[in-house]
Formats: structure tokens, C-alpha cells, sequence
């Protein structure tokens, strides 16, 4: 039997995910999910928009275009009297509607689309919709909500209808360089030039359980390879351990879900505000920029330290020093990686995007996180993670914490190699402020591909590195155990690299290191984080690129090395 959707007089209604009988009205007060298996069943538009927008101010948006029989289309039933059933059925005068308003206070333009209006397809009328909605949102300079709901191209347009993948590309594509926010809510069926167009090109993917997303159907592509397709295949599950979403969230986490996204688009930049916790004096007290004021460390208790399994990770210190954090998944060509992880937040009332390794706790979450060793796939996220930073007019802040980017033979044939170099690339090309933060081990170019800030920071009892001691040991003196030498003669600790400049400030740790106390680090760190991108905030974008270039193209100029220096 199939879905009925919210627009259904129908009392009873047969779950195709349990089988089990529901009761109408109930679905509806859970949102048309059954509470027995959790499927999601399909909705009307203007149910969607209800679901999702706030009352107050919501304004629906008259669009006069209406299809248009151009091609005098017949099939079992001539065209308009396919177009007119869909208007009974639906009470909608096409398979779209758009609507102004709020999310938790958030404004935005949205276009929602109905399945039930001809299987969602994409016909010109859509298409101009979809535009008109993005030109919308362009002159109001406020974010974009596409609600996507399609079975592919309407073919009764022809050509007309494949047109219409251009004509939104195009549209999404003025949003881009307008750094306009654009989120694409993924329901299913989501099929066909849709996918291949508006919906997949948004900056942010949000995904409902089990929603297929693919551009030919399933039973196409078994039609035409003649195999059976994996289970999961083209589900929501499926698309994000592929890297191709970035979120899945039940519909009733959606509202909430967008609210967070939503206030990271917001035009107002306001920079991060001194007073509270993490203050410019509490800055001041914690970051030390003058070497002669930081104590010798042994480098070798220092690389142990750095290492300590109880030493707070990147998302920990999210928790405590963020608020508001939307982690983003996924490099969109591949696949994700765990060993990064990335997303806007908050801090001290600024939106912000926030990268950094994440390594764990326990040796379950070290082999889950791959010891925070990223692959080309992570590389890649950062790289589209520090893109939207700098379309949204973001602050960057990263947190580093990796031995090294992963040197096994899949990131080699993936070209890991080559996702560094990008990233390394992009960041400094981007025209945001970017504080980097090394709070554990900072090593090689898996450590710079996402150091390469106009400030970095280090905790005070944090390494930094171009090897491990143990690599260094092995090739130098063939002898692992000469590690801690390695250690001392690398220059790796946190003085010894303020003192060489690579380190702009060092964060004192609590008595013990990080892990003794977690709170009072999270405090000094919010503090120095907030401190610098107050002061980056009042730099130019291309006076902030020119800096940054110029700070890294000094490291290695002779008469920066001093006595070190030899002929």
C-alpha cells in the first residue's frame, strides 16, 4: 500500500517500513513518522513548511508560473489533464512552493517541493520557482532552504525539462559567489536531474533517515548492469559513509538542525566579544608571547605529554569551548574521514568554522579515529569546510593534533600527496582570519595542511615537528631508542618553536598538563582563541593574505636563523 501523506483524509494508514496499522492523526503528531520502526513517511509542502518555519512571519510567495503543455504531450492521458489531477490531489498550483520566514529566529527563503504533485519532477515551471526563490534570497542576502522531493525530469517537457538543471545550477551558483549560506534537506525520493542539480550543489546536505539520493533509480541501474545492488543502496546511510551528505537527522531534529546552520549564514559578522568567561584579560594571563617568559621543557617529557591518552582532543575542547557546533561530514568526491572532523559553531557569540584531527580516549576510539591520522578524504573535507568558511565570511580556527597524515596504500592511491598540497594551497589563499592552534601533536604535513594561519598558537605542552623523534631516530641514527635525543635535537616543544617563530603564543596548560584539568584549559583556550580573532577581525581580507604569505615565506631566510645559521 502506499504512503499517504499529510495532505490524506485517509483514518488508517499501513506503515511500508513495519507493516504495522496507524492511526492518522497520531503520524500526524509524529510528524508522519512511525513510532514503531521509525520510518519516515512522505509529506505535503505546505505540511513540510509548517513542520519547519516558524508561525510568526511567515509569508507564502506567489510564483504565476504554471506548466505549460509546449510539446502538445500525450501518454496514456494528455498532459494537462496529468497537470490538473496533480492540482485535485495536491490543492497546488505546481509541484513547488516558496515561502519567506524564520527557523528559531533565523530568516530565510525556502523552496519546498512535493512528491505528490507528478512524482516531484522537474518541469519548467519548478525550475522557475527554484530560480525565483534564489533570486529571492539574493536581493534579501539571506540563506536558501531547498526541500527536495523528486523522481527525476519531467518528461512530458522535453528538452524544456532538462534545461531546467542548467538554469537552478546557474542560480545556486550566483549564491556562491554572492556568499549566500544554501542548505539542501534531502527526502525520498530524491532522483534524477534534481539530484544532479539544485539539490546536491548546496553548501550544507541534510539528510532524513533512509532517503534515497541518486540520479538513475535503482531499478535503472540493475536493468543496465544486469547486478544485484548492495543493500542500503542510494540511502541516506549509504551517501554518508560515501562522503556524498554531510548530516542525517530524524525530522524532528530538523528544525534545530537548520536553526544552527542558519545563524552561521547570518550576514551580521560580529566579532568575538571580550567580556565573560575567556576574556581579552583572561588572553592575556594564559598566552605567553615572549620566550624569555616560558621555562626549558624536556622534549622528550613534552612528546609524552603531548601523547597522553586522558589529554582533551579536538572535540572535546568543542564541547567546552564552542557552542552551537554542527559537525559537517564528507569530502563529497569519495568518502569522509574520521581522523578530521569539522563544522560552524559559535564562539563567544561569533559563528565560526571549526576544523581539527580528532584522535581519543580509549584504544577503540584511536583505531575508529585511525589515531588521528587523517587520509586524503579528510583533506579534502577541510579543504571544502575552509571554502564555505571563507563564502560565509567565517573566521577559521584549527585545532591540530595528529603524528601525521596516514602514509598507508589506499591514502597513496587516493593521493594523499596531493590533499595536502591543497589544502596547504587554499588556506593560505583564503580571505578570513584563521588562528591555528596545535593542543597535542603537531606532526609534518599532516599537521600544516591545516596550520597554515595568520596565528598560531601552541598549548604549552604541545609538539610540533617535521618527524616523529621515533622517525627521526630510525633514519639518523638507525636506532629507535635514540628517540628522546631525536626529541631535543628537533627543537620541538612549544619554547623552543615561540623562539623560532613558527609559534606565535603559547597557552599554558594547567600544573600537570591539559588533562588535569579540563575546564581551566577549555577557559585559556577560548580566551587566546578569542583574543586573536579579535584583533584578525580588523584586517582586510587581501592585507590578511598578504601577511600570511609573507609570514610563511620568511621561515628559512638566513638572517631569521641568527647563530644558528652556517655556510
Amino acid at each position: 500500500m502506499p504512503t499517504q501523506d499529510a495532505t490524506s483524509d485517509t483514518a488508517w494508514v499501513i506503515c511500508p517500513g513495519c507493516g504495522e496499522v496507524l492511526y492518522r492523526k497520531r503520524l500526524a503528531r509524529e510528524l508522519d513518522v512511525c513510532h514503531g520502526c521509525g520510518h519516515h513517511h512522505r509529506v505535503g509542502a505546505r505540511a513540510r513548511v509548517e513542520q519547519l518555519l516558524d508561525d510568526a512571519g511567515l509569508e507564502w510567495v506567489d510564483v504565476p508560473e504554471r506548466s505549460a503543455d509546449v510539446l502538445n504531450f500525450v501518454d496514456t492521458l494528455p498532459y494537462p489533464a496529468r497537470v490538473s489531477r496533480a492540482r485535485r490531489a495536491t490543492g497546488l498550483g505546481e509541484g513547488v512552493v516558496v515561502v519567506t520566514g524564520t527557523v528559531a529566529g533565523n530568516p530565510l527563503v525556502a523552496a519546498v517541493m512535493d512528491f505528490g504533485f507528478m512524482g516531484g519532477s522537474l518541469g519548467s515551471a519548478i525550475g522557475e520557482a527554484v530560480v525565483r526563490a534564489a533570486d529571492l534570497a539574493l536581493r534579501r542576502r539571506v540563506p536558501l532552504v531547498l526541500v527536495c522531493a523528486s523522481g527525476g525530469a519531467r518528461m512530458q517537457e522535453g528538452a524544456l525539462a532538462l534545461m531546467q538543471m542548467a538554469k537552478t545550477s546557474q542560480a545556486l551558483a550566483q549564491l556562491d559567489e554572492a556568499g549566500i549560506l544554501t542548505i539542501s534537506v534531502i527526502t525520498d525520493p530524491t532522483f534524477g536531474g534534481v539530484a544532479a542539480s539544485f539539490a546536491t550543489l548546496c553548501d550544507v546536505l541534510v539528510a532524513e533517515p533512509r532517503a534515497r539520493l541518486g540520479f538513475a533509480g535503482p531499478r535503472v541501474i540493475e536493468q543496465t548492469i544486469r547486478q544485484k545492488l548492495p543493500p542500503r543502496f542510494q540511502t541516506a546511510e549509504f551517501l554518508l559513509e560515501r562522503g556524498l551528505i554531510d548530516v542525517i537527522r530524524p525530522r524532528r531534529a530538523l528544525r534545530a538542525t537548520l536553526a544552527r546552520l542558519l545563524a552561521a549564514g547570518r550576514p551580521a559578522r560580529p566579532t568575538p566579544s571580550g567580556t565573560g568567561p575567556g576574556g581579552a584579560g583572561a588572553a592575556a594571563e594564559s598566552v605567553i608571547r615572549d620566550p624569555a617568559r616560558l621555562p626549558s621543557v624536556d622534549a622528550w617529557t613534552a612528546v609524552r605529554t603531548a601523547r597522553d591518552l586522558d589529554r582533551p582532543t579536538t572535540l572535546d575542547h568543542i564541547a567546552h569551548v564552542f557552542d552551537d557546533f554542527e559537525e559537517l561530514r564528507g569530502d563529497r568526491v569519495s568518502g569522509d574521514c574520521p581522523a578530521i572532523v569539522g563544522g560552524p559553531a559559535v564562539l563567544n557569540g561569533c559563528p565560526v568554522m571549526v576544523i581539527g584531527h580528532q584522535k581519543g580516549h580509549s584504544f577503540g576510539e584511536l583505531r575508529a579515529r585511525n589515531h588521528g591520522m587523517a587520509t586524503p578524504q579528510g583533506y579534502r573535507k577541510a579543504v571544502r569546510l575552509m571554502r564555505m568558511a571563507a563564502k560565509l565570511s567565517l573566521p577559521l580556527i584549527t585545532l591540530i593534533d595528529t603524528p601525521g597524515a596516514y602514509p598507508g596504500l589506499e591514502a597513496e592511491e587516493s593521493g594523499q600527496a596531493m590533499a595536502i598540497a591543497e589544502a596547504i594551497r587554499c588556506m593560505g589563499g583564503l580571505p578570513t582570519p584563521i588562528v591555528s592552534c596545535v593542543i597535542g601533536e603537531g606532526g609534518s604535513g599532516g599537521a600544516l595542511a591545516i596550520g597554515v594561519a595568520d596565528e598560531v598558537l601552541m598549548c604549552s605542552n604541545a609538539t610540533y615537528s617535521v618527524i616523529s623523534p621515533e622517525g627521526c631516530a630510525s633514519i639518523l641514527w638507525q636506532d629507535r631508542a635514540m628517540a628522546p635525543v631525536a626529541a631535543e635535537a628537533l627543537h620541538l616543544t612549544a619554547p623552543q618553536l615561540l623562539r623560532l617563530g613558527i609559534a606565535d603564543g603559547v597557552i599554558l596548560e594547567p600544573e600537570g598538563g591539559a588533562q588535569r584539568d579540563r575546564a581551566l584549559m577549555a577557559e585559556r583556550l577560548r580566551a587566546a582563541l578569542t583574543d586573536s580573532l579579535r584583533n584578525l577581525a580588523l584586517i582586510e581580507p587581501d592585507e590578511l593574505r598578504k601577511t600570511r604569505r609573507a609570514r610563511f615565506r620568511s621561515f628559512g631566510e638566513t638572517a631569521d636563523i641568527g647563530e644558528a645559521a652556517f655556510t
